[in-house]
């Protein structure tokens, strides 16, 4: 094929137009930012909402991965982004574990970010081995207690939320188990199945597949009222200290700069979002029940989860783990 010089800056001209229309089209397109690998719990919530809020916006909005380091590097790259509600983290309550657990992050989990809104909540279920002669919650913590140290649970890993979740349970109840951490939830539940660990909490949205095993029994949740999901599953509270909760949020942030303006402009548009009830289905099918908190709510249990992540880290003796 011939081309002449003609051609070829007709074809340049019309190249450099394309591709400069590509990226003013691009400009104006709003992009979640989830700091783990594809498929992880933290990308659930996201997508669960981002096409309903993207309507509500008027805008395009996408899903990115930004794996690595913990999910430090997407985190890092939402903290230094433009403030002007275009990119935002899906965060959850981990966002503090790392700075609560003693180590240096490269980021300020509260100055470098602007709460925006609270997509739900994720409770957890405490499981045991039916190995053991116990059949209540009741029963299960007397029977720990005569032997302090001989039994054991395992978790998803050192700092886990499942770990941290266990621990504080366990500080709670006044009872000594010996922690072995595992690579990630269903294997330290399989080995509750296999009777090589007496207990584990697990997510909620992770029971049901354990919940008609009768070689485990649910014994408790850890959430303030009972699960939508698993209303049968009563609540730790209810036979333990009154005040017992061990919760999970899932949210949405911002980079810290961003106007007052643009953070309520986003957080009418999740909340309206998370109000659709396919949205409230979604989110409740992974065990997560969906809130519909202000800015300034979320900021209150933003800041208040940080509090206790740092309290209960030393509580329970993680920074010597």
């Amino acid at each position: 094929m011939n081309i002449d010089r003609r051609n070829l800056v007709t074809l340049a001209t019309l190249a450099a137009f394309g591709f400069e229309s590509h990226a003013q089209n691009t400009r104006g397109i709003g992009r979640i930012v989830v700091p783990f690998a594809p498929g992880g719990a933290r990308e659930y919530p996201a997508r669960a909402v981002y096409q309903e809020m993207a309507q509500r916006l008027d805008e395009h909005w996408i899903i990115e991965s930004h794996q690595g380091a913990g999910g430090a590097i997407g985190t890092v790259f939402v903290s230094k982004s433009e403030p002007d509600g275009k990119t935002l983290l899906m965060a959850a309550s981990s966002h503090f574990i790392t700075a609560a657990l003693g180590a240096k992050p490269s980021y300020d989990p509260i100055k470098e970010f602007t709460p925006v809104a609270n997509i739900g909540m994720q409770s957890y279920v405490l499981m045991m081995s039916t190995s053991l002669p116990a059949k209540t919650l009741s029963e299960f913590i007397a029977h720990v207690k005569k032997h302090p140290g001989e039994l054991n649970y395992s978790s998803a890993g050192i700092g886990s939320s499942t770990h941290l979740a266990m621990a504080y349970f366990c500080k709670a109840m006044g009872i000594d188990m010996t922690h072995v951490p595992y690579k990630g939830t269903q294997e330290a539940a399989n080995d509750v199945l296999a009777a090589r660990a007496h207990a584990v909490i697990v997510p909620t949205a992770g029971a049901g597949v354990y919940l008609q095993d009768p070689r485990i029994k649910a014994l408790g949740i850890t959430s303030k009222k009972r699960s939508s999901l698993h209303p049968e599953i009563p609540c730790i509270s209810e036979t333990g200290p009154k005040d017992f909760a061990f919760e999970s949020w899932f949210g949405l942030l911002a980079p810290a700069a961003t106007p007052k303006a643009t953070v309520e402009r986003l957080n009418n548009a999740i909340n309206g979002a998370i109000r659709e009830e396919a949205v409230s289905k979604r989110l409740l099918s992974q065990g997560i029940e969906p809130s519909h908190l202000s800015s300034e709510e979320f900021k209150t249990l933003f800041m208040a989860d940080h509090d206790l992540m740092t309290k209960l880290v030393k509580d329970v003796g993680l920074l010597n783990t």
